[in-house]
């Protein structure tokens, strides 16, 4: 698989520096790319860390100049090197087997002709699973639900009864959709169960990580929009609007009735209580709580979490509280001495009355 850094050049579409004939034979990060492999600096302030590299070339910024070594330079530097990875380890050609005899498939499930069912897997009854589709080991897709085209659910992922899933999703090993919505009433004695009437609903283009669960509506869809990425381990709450194209990282939780605009983001660990509202491109920063709409184009920090400015002269200020409380205890002991000396004498005031009693 060795290639010359000229010849790779050509492949990532780069202008080659220095020696063209290099052989290349694999591709690393700076810290593990060898002697006889390529890596990658992706903005030119981190040009000066190539030095401690052992590597043998480098891709880098377009108009980086001249550097210790062979280079490869490129409009787009992690285009360019995922390029190169791919040249040196090529995807595993993916062979469509079509449906594993030991699958368990329901025999009113409704499956389109080119559909890849892995051993183990199961397709409930009334389940209608588009062209493309691939189910593999252990997932489970109950009663009723549907999978439009080209989407792909790992092993292990469940789907409960009546979800609806679109095109071109990718569902990660362990997801959860449509499990019960954690809602009770007290009855009598004891918690009973509201109702569990609704669905999850998974528009075109969405990722979900692995572990991550989406509850079903009480009577209606939770909702996730076009085009949403989430990570892994994330919660979200029955009867949840999740917009268009939002990016939702790891470990957050929404909570129920919570719906959002287009491209909202929501950084690590950050929460949000129920029946708000999150408007367009907000960005609620990690481990925030939300606790309140958010309006369009907001960035929020902290618990409870308010907007980003003010969060940041809070947390200034809070730097500075040691010096602030030296300098009150310096403050209170000068008062102290100046009400000490101003106030009157005793023996002053004993004498002074006894003058104007005479």
């Amino acid at each position: 698989m060795a290639i010359t850094l000229a010849a790779l050049a050509t492949h990532v579409d780069g202008t080659p520096t220095g020696d063209t004939t290099r052989q290349i034979t694999g591709a690393a990060t700076l810290e593990l790319a060898g002697p006889t492999e390529i890596t990658l600096v992706d903005t030119a302030d981190k040009l000066h860390l190539l030095g401690k590299s052992k590597a043998a070339a480098a891709i880098v910024p377009a108009g980086s100049g001249p550097l210790d070594r062979p280079t490869i330079e490129v409009a787009d530097v992690h285009a360019a090197f995922a390029a190169t990875i791919t040249h040196f380890r090529p995807p595993r050609a993916k062979a469509r087997p079509g449906v594993s005899p030991q699958a368990a498939i329901d025999p009113t499930a409704r499956l389109a002709g080119d559909v890849e069912i892995h051993p183990l897997a199961s397709v409930g009854a009334d389940a209608e699973i588009g062209p493309g589709v691939t189910i593999h080991s252990g997932a489970r897709i109950m009663a009723g639900c549907r999978i439009g085209a080209g989407t792909e659910i790992y092993p292990n992922a469940v789907l409960y009864p009546d979800t609806v899933v679109g095109q071109r999703c990718i569902i990660h090993s362990g997801a959860v959709l449509g499990a019960h919505g954690f809602g009770y009433k007290v009855s009598g004695d004891a918690y009973a169960l509201s109702a569990q009437l609704g669905w999850v609903e998974v528009k075109d283009d969405v990722e979900i990580g692995a572990n991550t669960t989406i509850d079903r509506g009480t009577y209606g869809p939770t909702v996730i929009g076009r085009g949403t990425k989430i990570d892994n381990l994330v919660m979200i709450a029955h009867n949840c609007q999740i917009g268009a194209t939002n990016m939702i990282c790891s470990q957050v939780g929404v909570a129920g009735s919570t719906s959002t605009g287009s491209w909202v983001v929501m950084a690590g660990q950050c929460g949000v209580r129920d029946h708000v509202h999150i408007g367009d491109g907000a960005v609620l920063g990690a481990r925030s709580g939300v606790s309140n709409d958010v309006a369009a184009g907001i960035t929020v920090l902290g618990e409870p979490a308010i907007e980003l400015r003010e969060r940041k002269l809070q947390l200034a200020t809070m730097t500075k509280l040691p010096e602030m409380r030296k300098d009150l205890k310096k403050l209170t002991a000068r008062l102290e001495a100046l009400e000490q000396a101003t106030a009157p004498s005793p023996t002053c005031h004993g004498r002074a009355g006894a003058a104007e009693a005479a």
